[in-house]
């Protein structure tokens, strides 16, 4: 088989032989699919901004919503670029067309670079509106964001090779974005609101860990040292299995602590939600199944945000109905 080299502008490629990047493309390196992993920390926040502060403003709640859903537009395509032009994409192991735009689609890998910057460009200029109301705190915890999202694909060592993939991803998408929007609608700064939010980190990264460890041959493959590649696949899914259990006490325990009303939300939870946390916690994590895998643990994401803040929400009416 002859060996397929990535044509780049870097190894003499002319930019007139590369094909257009159309608005579909772009949205396949967006990836909406993983949104949820930006706009569940917004929503969360929003719920208890609302319960502990009582009204919002509509437009502030949608604006850091748009920020946060560019900014992991961003995330994604900055991920499709750095993996393409470092080879570690190609066609062998990317069985799915519409999430590897690059290996599919002779692209100027340069274009899929501008638009990641594209997006954050446009996340930042929106926050201007965020800073004027509510101040440089929401743009410092930002800038922090904004740091780790270079620093997790790009360089000769990106954070996206190293074991630590898994919790950079969950503790900014999961703490930091509900830390600062929580602070951006109320004006206050809660670390209770981090706490909070540990059901947040574990679920988005278990995303993370669900995707690595799926690649392990694959990561090996690119001398990527991810925490499923340094475990094993067997020992992967154990701790993958202690993440989902610890992703869903959490919101049980935080909700008996902080929202004892809305523990009532508890048992439909698990009972709703036994069939799709049953057909992950099953899937092996294989090359074969991440087309399977993906979707289950993203729907398990949304599924589980939305009986948190059900949760939330019953037990902060039920709070501001007994004064």
């Amino acid at each position: 088989m002859v060996e397929q080299v990535a044509q780049t502008p870097e190894n003499g490629a002319d930019d007139a032989a590369y094909a257009k990047l159309t608005a579909t493309m772009a949205m396949q390196l967006a990836a909406p699919h993983t949104w949820p992993a930006a706009i569940l920390p917004v929503l969360f926040a929003t719920a208890l901004a609302g319960i502990w502060h009582g009204s919002l403003s509509v437009t502030l709640v949608l604006s850091l919503l748009v920020i946060c859903v560019l900014m992991q537009a961003s995330v994604n395509t900055l991920n499709d670029y750095y993996d393409f032009v470092k080879g570690a994409d190609n066609i062998e192991n990317q069985l799915d067309p519409t999430d590897a735009v690059l290996v599919y689609n002779n692209v100027n890998p340069k274009s899929a670079l501008k638009l990641a910057v594209g997006f954050l460009a446009a996340a930042f200029a929106l926050g201007v509106y965020v800073i004027v109301a509510a101040g440089w705190i929401p743009l410092a915890i930002g800038l922090v964001g904004a740091g780790i999202i270079v620093l997790y694909s790009a360089g000769k060592s990106p954070l996206s090779y190293l074991p630590v993939g898994e919790f950079v991803s969950g503790i900014t998408m999961g703490g930091l974005i509900p830390l600062a929007c929580y602070q951006a609608l109320t004006g206050s700064f809660s670390w209770t609101v981090l706490l909070l939010s540990v059901p947040l980190v574990c679920g988005i990264g278990l995303i993370m860990f669900t995707n690595n460890t799926c690649d392990i041959e694959k990561d090996a493959a690119a001398d990527r040292k991810t925490l499923s590649v340094l475990l094993g696949r067997e020992r992967a899914r154990a701790a993958y299995h202690g993440t989902i259990v610890a992703w869903m006490a959490s919101i049980v325990v935080f909700s008996a602590v902080f929202f004892p009303a809305g523990l009532i939300v508890a048992p439909f939870m698990l009972i709703a939600l036994y069939p799709a946390a049953s057909a992950l916690w099953k899937n092996p994590l294989t090359p074969a199944t991440r087309l399977q895998a993906m979707p289950q643990c993203l729907n398990l994401n949304i599924a589980l945000g939305a009986f948190y803040a059900a949760a939330i929400l019953m037990g902060g009416v039920v709070q501001l109905c007994a004064f």
